[in-house]
Parts: structure tokens; C-alpha cells; sequence
């Protein structure tokens, strides 16, 4: 099965770090996703959220920033090829061992293909 892990913390901490802290963290995570690559798919890092853009269908609006209203932003995520939630629980308390604080959201996927003519190479439970 494949699960989401989305990767949340408190942004104003980690743009605070220096270029050495963020290089520290991204070695540690290295480290994990060497571990798990037979398992890893996509990884992504998303930029700062004064970089996002969001559309408000309700308005036809599109504003500066993500304005979610919450503490700790959506930093980024994992896909990750699992058997059990429990083995995907195993790769998120990696991850926390590896960057200090936020939190890690496991979540199964469902792909949608709307022709419902997946790729080969997307596994779904």
C-alpha cells in the first residue's frame, strides 16, 4: 500500500536555521532515505509559504500565501511504499529522529485516474 507521510513544523523555526543547521537536518534525513529507498517514492520539500499562491473557489480569488491558520505549516512530504501502517509509522519515527520537533502525518493513498489507467509504477492499496 502506499501512504503519505506529510511532514509539518513551525516554518518561522526552520527558516531561522543556519545554513549549516539545515545542512545538518538534511544530512540526518539523508541518512533515513538511504535506509528506506527500496521503499521511497516521490520525496518532495516545499519551498516557503510566502511563496504560495492560493485560489479561494468560493470568491474566484487567488491570494499571496497558503493562510492556513494553524502553527506548524506543510513543509513537505514522502510517499512511501508499506505493507502495514505500522511499518509506515516505523519510516515517520525515523524521520523525527532525524529533524527535531514538528510532526509527520501518515496517511494511505488512493491514486485517482480519472481513464482509470494507472502507470505501471503507481502501487495503490
Amino acid at each position: 500500500m502506499l501512504y503519505t507521510l506529510l511532514c509539518y513544523h513551525d516554518e518561522a523555526v526552520t527558516t531561522a536555521w543556519s545554513e549549516d543547521e539545515d545542512a545538518a537536518v538534511m544530512e540526518k534525513l539523508e541518512t533515513v532515505h538511504q535506509r528506506w529507498a527500496d521503499r521511497l517514492r516521490p520525496v518532495v520539500r516545499l519551498m516557503p509559504t510566502s511563496a504560495a499562491t492560493t485560489l479561494r473557489k468560493s470568491d474566484d480569488v487567488v491570494l499571496d500565501g497558503p493562510f492556513a491558520e494553524t502553527k506548524e505549516q506543510l513543509l513537505g512530504f514522502y510517499l512511501l511504499e508499506a505493507d502495514t501502517l505500522e511499518t509506515a509509522l516505523a519510516f515517520a519515527r525515523d524521520l523525527a529522529q532525524a529533524n527535531p520537533g514538528g510532526a509527520y502525518e501518515v496517511r494511505p493513498v488512493m491514486a485517482y485516474y480519472p481513464d482509470r489507467t494507472a502507470p505501471d509504477d503507481a502501487a495503490a492499496g
